[in-house]
């Protein structure tokens, strides 16, 4: 029997260190100031406004988690993984993304709030619609987690010969951009809600993809899906859903397809049981959260609700890590 140790708790205790480090560097656009060399701590203190003792104690605290590299000239500069996610003109840049994250900091420090009033700290209007800026954060960052799911996703999933895709709470587009540009004669329907689209609308045209992805505004909760589809995607959805509510999605879906149609929904599942993997599990806080049913579901559910609804060859495939992102497909019968 192995020993207890509290090395874990310790960790755990102190990992918010870790993670205000990053995001504040993020915010402050610490690595765009070393993009173009290394420099001392108060030539970065001095572009950056900043006082430079603390700003010397920032750099080599971004140093020890391995973002930048500290030289025996007392000079700092990006290491690779600095350089290729969070320099704001690389194109693989995740600053975005980072940024959601750090919107949602403060939000997490009210969890127990939420635990006692069972409604989520940060109500889901602020960053869908509501607030602008907020918005505008948020779909940035999907967007830019969306890119490298979307590139993934192609890779699993064959659409080859499908022509009509509904495209269900599809957030930035970039799902339909991705899959449209690599299934020629693929067009598709975004759903999504008119904050949402807004930007989404600017990220299509910016891809060069409006004339195969359009957007439509709506509130997929109520809105019609219309009919003669045969791709229906449902990405980060469920998530934000009860298991009622997801029934109700899948059967509409199945309404909406031809005979033959394909079901495709990817999200952030757990095994069953709910506890594993350990990214899952709090992800499902993370959006009990921000969204008023927010929580995480088991992909064996998913499956097992879709073939209540008449689909069939159900198939789940995890995609590759560091994505925790599973995709469950069906056909409709």
């Amino acid at each position: 029997m192995t020993a207890p140790d509290a090395a874990s708790i310790v960790r755990l205790s102190t990992a918010y260190w870790e993670s205000q480090t990053l995001l504040t560097a993020n915010r402050l656009r610490l690595f765009d100031t070393l993009a173009d060399g290394a420099l001392g701590a108060a030539e970065v203190a001095a572009a950056q406004g900043l006082d430079a003792r603390s700003t010397e104690l920032l750099l080599r605290g971004c140093a020890a988690l391995g973002f930048i590299e500290a030289g025996a000239d007392g000079r700092y500069a990006n290491t690779p993984t600095a350089a290729t996610f969070l320099v704001s003109r690389s194109p693989a840049y995740m600053g975005h993304a980072i940024g959601y994250s750090d919107q949602l900091y403060a939000t997490w420090g009210r969890l127990e709030d939420a635990l006692r009033s069972g409604r989520p700290a940060l109500p889901a209007q602020a960053y869908l619609g509501d607030d602008a800026v907020r918005t505008r954060t948020f779909v940035m960052a999907m967007h830019e987690r969306a890119l490298g799911v979307a590139r993934a996703l192609v890779g699993c999933i064959d659409l080859a010969g499908r022509r009509s895709m509904l495209d269900v709470g599809g957030g930035p587009g970039t799902y339909s951009v991705l899959l449209t540009a690599r299934f020629p004669g693929l067009r598709s329907e975004v759903l999504e809600l008119p904050g949402v689209a807004a930007v989404a609308r600017e990220l299509v045209a910016q891809a060069g993809a409006s004339e195969r992805v359009a957007l439509r505004d709506g509130d997929y909760h109520g809105a019609d899906f219309g009919s003669g589809k045969d791709v229906v995607l449902m990405s980060g959805m469920f998530h934000r859903e009860t298991p009622a509510a997801c029934r109700s999605l899948i059967a509409r879906a199945a309404a909406c397809l031809d005979r033959g149609g394909l079901l495709v929904v990817a999200d952030v599942f757990t095994d069953a049981g709910g506890t594993s993997p350990a990214f899952a599990a709090m992800f499902g806080l993370n959006m009990m959260l921000t969204a008023p049913d927010g929580g995480v579901h088991a992909d064996a559910d998913v499956q097992r609700w879709m073939a209540e609804a008449g689909f069939v060859e159900l198939r789940t495939t995890a995609l590759p890590p560091p994505m925790p992102h599973r995709v469950v497909t069906g056909i409709k019968r």
